[in-house]
């Protein structure tokens, strides 16, 4: 056999059976039948999800709060400027000139070139794209497994609400897309398109240039090879092994595409890269909310149960048979999403496609190739209608950047200044050129011992030993934070600037001996007025 599928074949899918209307008569609505189609109706419903119920672009648009995209922007606007790719860290005061490698380089550009175009409006509209394009493969993928629009288009939205808790101007967006290619590419030769799995090189050779998740992609791929290198007929589990030319055909491809990742501007570097933040950056996972164990009482949590779920009692109302890699596929993304809960986006991209296959067999759907074009294209215009109006103006995200970073305090920042900051703000610094202490990198700070550092400090474990080892001489926090208040009543500190964002107050800190504890500078005001988000909705 020259591949793992199980005897149960899938449903037929013809690219026709949602593209005409039988029902259609006048050229007019021939025409309406092949435009608006339920695929038509359905993607748009899709790209109007996340503008609708994602913060970090509905009326919100809390994607700008997003800390790393500032740093992103700031190495991609070093590389087109420069026309060199950064061997040295070259921002902060702490670990700038040590040796770094900036392993997502490539996903920066589409962001740094939209930003250039559209301002923050460019950043937005990335993310946007980035995020639909997600789900519309999903929904594609899904589509081609189970053949029904219906079934997929609920598997993607419900795929939809796991990958929302990653949602944001995230590099990883466009790494997801990739993994969702060398799924399809799988997929489809299952299907019997032997020649697609040629694409897998230069897909990697792309990847590792986007993300380190091209690991995770490396070993759903090996597992792919090593499921259907034996033969298992035994319960809901049925397989067939490999032909030997087939088998052969997927070592060649896994070769080139371990070959493939050398192609990149640090060689074998940028490789090790996530390698090394599995084995040698446990402060960073440590501390990372997004690393930490979901919740199922979260809202996240509650809509992984119900996809966990829902996958279990379709198969019990209509069982299967299952390959030993779709189980282990799904066993691993559940595991992966439980464990840290920003792999629930893996977890969509991994078993939303079966997901949709299981809905339709579980449910016994029939067949929705009767459509109606005019509620289609109703429904495609008034998708569109909520896009135009949610999508924000320049102007207002200009204001909403205001309520998520000090701005004021940061450009008051000297470039002789060293500036302890948090580092929810370091990302903001780089990007407006002010050196700083720390930025939610954090892999090469971890390396040397600055990430360590910060945390000593802002959990005061030996906060002046800190301050005194990196010369500080200024510090940028929020007022609530326990190293301010420990400064706050502490002789020699004096506060210089006081900045509300939103519900924050921030505070400048600057060091001068003599002065007594509580020492306020003249002129520095109260910071001006709580301002919370549904203010800046009326």
């Amino acid at each position: 056999m020259d591949s793992i599928s199980a005897p149960e074949s899938p449903a037929p899918v013809q690219a026709s059976s949602h593209d005409a209307d039988p029902g259609a008569t006048t050229p007019f609505q021939r025409l309406l039948a092949r435009v608006f189609t339920r695929h038509v109706m359905n993607i748009a419903i899709l790209v109007a999800l996340p503008m609708i119920f994602s913060i970090s672009l509905n009326p919100l648009c809390r994607g700008l709060e997003d800390p790393d995209v500032w740093w992103h922007l700031a190495d991609a606007r070093q590389l087109t400027t420069t026309h060199q790719f950064m061997h040295a860290e070259p921002n902060s005061f702490t670990v700038g000139g040590k040796p770094w490698v900036n392993p997502e380089w490539l996903a920066e550009l589409p962001y740094w070139f939209s930003y250039k175009v559209l301002h923050y409006r460019g950043i937005y509209l990335v993310e946007l794209v980035v995020l639909c394009a997600n789900l519309i493969f999903m929904y594609w993928r899904g589509y081609k497994r189970s053949g029904h629009a219906g079934a997929a288009w609920w598997a993607a939205a419900l795929g939809f609400t796991l990958v929302s808790v990653n949602a944001g101007p995230r590099t990883i967006a466009l790494a997801y897309l990739a993994m969702g290619a060398e799924l399809a590419i799988l997929e489809a030769f299952e299907r019997g398109h032997k020649r697609v799995l040629w694409l897998l090189p230069p897909l990697f050779c792309i990847w590792v240039n986007l993300h380190g998740s091209w690991l995770i992609g490396m070993a759903l791929f090996i597992l792919y090879i090593l499921c259907g290198s034996f033969e298992f007929k035994k319960g809901a589990i049925e397989q067939e092994a490999f032909s030997a030319e087939t088998r052969n055909r997927l070592l060649v491809v896994l070769g080139l595409c371990l070959l493939a990742l050398l192609i990149n501007p640090y060689g074998w570097r940028l490789a090790w890269n996530p390698i090394d933040m599995m084995t040698n950056q446990k402060l960073n996972i440590a501390n990372v909310s997004e690393w930490k164990p979901l919740s199922l009482s979260s809202l996240a949590g509650m809509f992984a149960f119900a996809a966990m779920c829902l996958m279990v009692v379709t198969n019990a109302f209509r069982g299967r048979k299952w390959r030993v890699y779709e189980i282990a596929i799904v066993f691993f993304a559940w595991y992966a999403a439980l464990d840290h809960m920003r792999f629930l986006f893996l977890a969509a991209v991994l078993t939303t496609p079966i997901l949709a296959m299981d809905i339709r067999r579980g449910f016994n759907l029939e067949s929705d190739k009767k459509t109606i074009p005019a509620a289609n294209a109703f429904m495609v215009v008034a998708a569109a209608v909520v896009i135009l109006m949610i999508f924000p103006s320049e102007a207002k995200l200009a204001k909403r950047l205001t309520r998520f970073f000090p701005m004021q305090s940061i450009a008051a920042i000297q470039p002789s200044w060293r500036t302890f900051n948090s580092d929810f703000v370091g990302g903001m610094m780089t990007f407006q050129s002010k050196p700083g202490f720390i930025d939610s990198r954090f892999d090469i700070f971890e390396h040397e011992g600055v990430l360590a550092d910060y945390l000593k400090a802002m959990y005061l474990v030996s906060s002046f030993e800190v301050l005194d080892k990196h010369r500080i001489d200024h510090l940028l926090l929020t007022d609530t934070m326990p190293l301010s208040y420990l400064l706050k009543h502490t002789a020699g500190w004096t506060i210089i600037r006081r900045e509300r964002v939103g519900e924050e107050l921030y505070v400048t800190f600057a060091r001068t001996p003599g002065a007594p504890a509580g020492s306020v500078a003249p002129n520095v005001g109260d910071g001006g007025p709580i301002v919370k988000d549904e203010d800046d909705l009326k």
